[in-house]
């Protein structure tokens, strides 16, 4: 790719970044439209601009907003499914096809692989959005052809990429000293746009709808917010924090942590407790 269009690449990626993982609005949708399909066709990004999206997204609508601006852009990135050991198809992210090298301006340290291993003539990038990582990471070669692993120290969570085999990812991430775990395992040759769709109308029935999850990343602070049943997980350079969130403060604080309107939350919260 020219160096223009990595420059645009970085560009979609910053502002997709301050986007706020959220299933609030896919649990409105679903309630106002009745099903799975006509749900997931609202909360297409293709027909909703990043600017115009009710709350934030999720790593279904996230994903498939860069794989549309990336097909408009000529280029042809794989949408792939993760896996963890007991669900299949929970969660899924991109990746871009290059024939050039990173340009050095992402700023992405590599360790310990060579640059050697990411200047071949056909470089991968993983792109994954859904798990709050923004910046494009280069995939490593799998053994014989390369180390099969290549480590990035983002912050506040470092992110690890292991290549088992030819066919298949695996994503760890780990921060402030602590162990990296094994969070999905992707099929790296991908799925077909058809079956993308299929998953996401499934995920609109997963476990994880019936109570609000909100991710946010502040990439110039380098702090992570997490809220996951009543609970505020706020990950720095420096660990963990846990706060439990009483629920006459609920939307409020949601609404300010999170970015959110706070008649978003409300409504939201209203349908899950029917």
């Amino acid at each position: 790719m020219l160096p223009e269009q990595w420059k645009k690449i970085q560009d979609i990626c910053d502002k997709l970044s301050k986007v706020t993982y959220e299933n609030l609005t896919k649990i409105i949708r679903l309630e106002s439209t009745g099903s799975s399909t006509a749900a997931q066709k609202l909360d297409d990004s293709f027909q909703n601009d990043v600017d115009a999206w009710m709350g934030g997204g999720t790593c279904f609508s996230m994903t498939w907003h860069l794989y549309q601006v990336f097909r408009d852009m000529g280029l042809n990135p794989r949408l792939v499914m993760g896996h963890k050991r007991k669900e299949r198809n929970i969660h899924c992210a991109l990746i871009l096809p290059d024939e050039t090298p990173l340009p050095l301006q992402f700023g992405v340290e590599i360790v310990p692989c060579s640059n050697s291993e990411f200047r071949t003539s056909k470089s991968e990038f993983l792109f994954d959005p859904g798990y709050l990582i923004f910046d494009p990471l280069p995939i490593p070669l799998p053994p014989p052809q390369g180390t099969g692993e290549a480590f990035f120290p983002l912050v506040p969570n470092s992110v690890r990429l292991v290549r088992p085999d030819a066919s298949s990812m695996e994503l760890w991430t780990g921060g402030a000293g602590g162990p990296m775990k094994l969070r999905f395992e992707y099929p790296v040759e991908g799925v077909s746009v058809e079956e993308f769709k299929q998953h996401w109308n499934e995920s609109f029935y997963r476990e994880m709808m019936t109570y609000p999850v909100l991710n946010r990343l502040d990439r110039e602070k380098g702090v992570q917010y997490y809220y996951q049943k009543g609970n505020l997980v706020t990950r720095d350079r420096n660990g963990s924090r846990i706060e439990k969130i009483e629920k006459s403060a609920q939307i409020e604080t949601l609404s300010r942590v999170f970015d959110l309107k706070p008649e978003l939350i409300e409504r939201a919260l209203v349908i899950l407790n029917k």
